[in-house]
């Protein structure tokens, strides 16, 4: 029998501008499990004029426990969280544009299941 994790990431953006070209380029990605901890990795691509953003992860609660500036053109993170501490947890990946405060929010959710395969061989 196999215990299987399912992650769901979901985006949302928080402000919508009503010209397309303002959209965040941004990107999370769930990588998978290493040494019981959940990978996940956030690009980023800026240019010239709007390169700075602010990242927040935030739990279900609410409360904000990390916060980060970036500055660039084309940024990559990669964040770890222990599977014992994550638990049922909904966590929430704000990426805020400074110069045009547009944000785009992901939420993440961990969903486990029961995978059970029956194998069937003729002798």
């Amino acid at each position: 029998m196999v215990i299987a994790a399912v992650f769901t990431v979901a985006s949302a953006p928080a402000a919508m501008a009503n010209d397309s070209t303002h959209a965040i380029p941004v990107e999370l990605k769930f990588l998978g499990e290493v040494k019981n901890q959940l990978q996940f990795q956030l690009d980023l691509e800026g240019n010239a004029e709007e390169n700075e953003f602010v990242v927040t992860i935030t739990d279900d609660n609410g409360l904000s426990f990390y916060k980060e500036t970036f500055k660039g053109e084309k940024i990559t993170k990669r964040f770890l969280f222990n599977v014992d501490e994550f638990g049922d947890s909904k966590l929430k990946f704000q990426v805020t544009n400074k110069k045009t405060n547009e944000s785009v929010v992901y939420q993440i959710n961990q969903v486990a299941r029961t995978v059970q395969d029956v194998v069937v061989n003729k002798l």
